[in-house]
């Protein structure tokens, strides 16, 4: 039986034909490699999404399964006014659309793509919009080659601008914005590429050599670049500090035979945390500006409160006052220290009810957090970020809040400043590689929750039922366990540099 080649894969090809079609091929290959925390809860989002998005369009017929055509061929046939998941097939290509709507007055089915997004004027909107309308235009030429009317072709994704207030209210929290220009502009160039990419992807024979992404930073590399650029070193060019905005730097790397991060010239231009980063990784050793790092805990006031919070980012607003992908802050964890060389005391906060938070969150922070000296967090704009959410929400609590936030400080600042440039970072600042660099003792690896992905689904479980009441009480411990040692690790790290400048 040939192949076909779906909307995902073509999707797929368009960032990396290689991984397209290794996915096609050798699904085994393509599904070894796991998918994290947060890619899976970017799944189970979208999939939440599309359920909600149904109730603007009631009544439909689902079509079950996995590419039903011929109940989705029943229910074209009969006009059937709404259709939820339809699936269509040529000869090449196969589609599931998210929502056909029956136009009476038009008598064509418009085409509605559900997309688990915001529809805010972000940096992003432009790369997303593009996206966006590559999926539909391959909607559009499956429909109609296969014969369906084909009226509107609309974008829904989540409005940003809504804020729940009671029931949800679904056409404030949606919106529609019709892409059909969009997609005629582009109908010819998606016939001729997905001609190409169908010979390309339909081929027995594996497509030798490297795939596209080899040009790319390691954030951006496909699923299977470990299987398709076996030679590249584990610690190579990719993981340069933001190369992946100098595309042509990589490119002449990558060109000039030069993978390993120890072989990049020293005459090569890069910035100055790129430099660092390179002679760090080639004499291996540390790069320690005491002056810097002295100036920056002089300025530090007791208490010292070393602050962290959980969260858990809801698609569809959960509680009162919340937009989409607003954080709820559910979790925090403040170690204190009263003087220099004082004695640590730990407060924690959990919060497992599946009701809004804010209240008690507040609260907590009020009786935990000291009135006075420096709240040490690291990365400060999201601790910022998430306590302006709940003064925007409270506004009562605002006076408190902004003292909290006045006293911020951000002790990954002291790395981003490459006051402390160490081999093991590899040009990162997170916690997470500065905590084994310099207090190896401690781990996260030990953890039954090591990163903030797995603590913020298993909080989403804990609230939505999704644990015996026996499993929830063993994960509510898991997540005190994580977020303390956050904090703690903050406190370690600086208890490294003060000792290191003293």
């Amino acid at each position: 039986m040939t192949k076909k080649v779906s909307k995902t894969n073509y999707l797929i090809y368009r960032e990396c034909g290689k991984n397209a079609w290794v996915k096609m091929h050798k699904p085994d290959v393509y599904y070894s490699f796991p998918l994290t925390e947060f890619e899976e809860g970017i799944i189970e989002t979208g999939n939440e999404v599309d359920l909600v998005a149904r109730d603007l369009f009631k009544g439909g017929v689902l079509v079950e399964g996995r590419y039903d055509f011929a109940l989705t061929k029943e229910l074209v046939e009969k006009k059937t006014p709404v259709i939820y998941q339809p699936a269509f097939e040529t000869e090449k290509y196969q589609i599931a659309s998210d929502i056909l709507v029956w136009n009476e007055s038009t008598q064509k089915y418009d085409v509605y793509e559900v997309k688990a997004s915001n529809s805010g004027d972000d940096k992003k909107k432009k790369s997303k919009n593009e996206l966006y309308t590559f999926d539909l235009a391959f909607q559009y030429m499956v429909l109609k080659e296969v014969g369906v009317p084909v009226g509107q072709l609309y974008l829904v994704r989540l409005n940003p601008e809504y804020v729940r207030r009671g029931d949800l209210d679904l056409r404030q929290l949606f919106t529609k914005e019709d892409f059909t220009d969009r997609v005629l502009e582009i109908e010819e160039l998606v016939k001729n590429e997905t001609a190409v990419a169908y010979d390309f992807l339909i081929q027995e024979k594996e497509p030798s050599g490297n795939c596209p992404c080899i040009t790319k930073g390691r954030n951006s590399h496909c699923t299977t670049f470990l299987y398709s650029n076996p030679d590249i070193p584990k610690y190579s060019v990719h993981d340069i500090s933001r190369i992946g905005l100098s595309k042509r730097k990589l490119e002449e790397l990558v060109d000039g035979g030069i993978l390993n991060i120890l072989d990049v010239p020293d005459d090569l231009k890069l910035s100055d945390a790129q430099k660092n980063q390179i002679i760090s990784a080639k004499t291996g050793k540390t790069m320690i500006d005491e002056s810097g790092i002295r100036e920056f805990l002089s300025a530090l006031q007791y208490p010292l409160a070393f602050f962290d919070y959980e969260t858990y980012a809801c698609a569809i607003p959960r509680y009162d006052g919340y937009s989409p992908y607003n954080q709820i802050p559910f979790q925090f964890s403040v170690h204190i220290m009263e003087e220099p060389d004082g004695e640590l005391i730990h407060k924690e906060f959990l919060f497992t009810e599946n009701k809004n938070p804010d209240m008690e969150m507040i609260k907590a922070l009020q009786e935990m957090i000291p009135t006075k000296g420096s709240v040490v967090s690291w990365h400060k704009s999201f601790e910022i970020g998430r306590n302006n959410d709940l003064a925007k929400r409270n506004p009562e609590y605002k006076k408190f809040i902004d003292n909290l936030n006045d006293r911020m400080v951000d002790l990954e600042d002291i790395f981003k400043a490459q006051f402390y440039v160490h081999p093991d970072f590899k040009g990162k600042t997170s916690i997470k590689y500065a905590l084994p660099a310099l207090v190896p003792e401690l781990s996260y690896k030990k953890l039954e929750i090591k990163e903030g992905g797995t603590a913020s689904n298993t909080w989403n479980q804990i609230v939505t039922g999704g644990y015996s009441k026996e499993d929830s009480e063993k994960q509510k411990k898991n997540l005190l366990e994580y977020c303390k040692l956050d904090t703690f690790a903050m406190v370690k790290i600086f208890e490294h540099l003060r000792d290191l400048v003293k």
